[in-house]
């Protein structure tokens, strides 16, 4: 029954994801809305399904803990991107950390 809930929610929410990328312009967004949002949510909802609302809940938190620690990561990024001129490797490898303590700070301020 797992592989079932697993197998239509994943299929279902990334099917949803896929349409609305394909609408969207530009093409670019379908990646964006082709992977992350539905894999998130097909998560939830076996979470839910398996474990309860509390545990949805938790899990949702902190998917947006990491969501805001990956917005400032991708500005530091783009910051050194365009300023600094660095390569794309060094840039991401190097923010990683800064992913990693915002992200860290943000779940002990708001998740305990």
């Amino acid at each position: 029954m797992d592989h079932l809930i697993r197998f239509m929610a994943g299929g279902l929410i990334v099917s949803l994801f896929a349409v609305l990328g394909d609408v969207l312009r530009p093409k670019s967004f379908a990646g964006l809305f082709g992977a992350a949002p539905s894999v998130a949510l097909a998560s939830l909802t076996l979470a839910f399904s398996q474990r309860g609302s509390a545990n949805a809940a938790t899990e949702a938190q902190a998917m947006m803990v990491g969501a805001a620690a990956f917005v400032v990561f991708a500005f530091c990024v783009c910051q050194l991107l365009m300023r600094l001129r660095i390569s794309a490797l060094l840039a991401t490898g190097g923010m990683l950390v800064v992913w990693l303590v915002v992200a860290i700070g943000l779940k002990q301020t708001l998740i305990g």
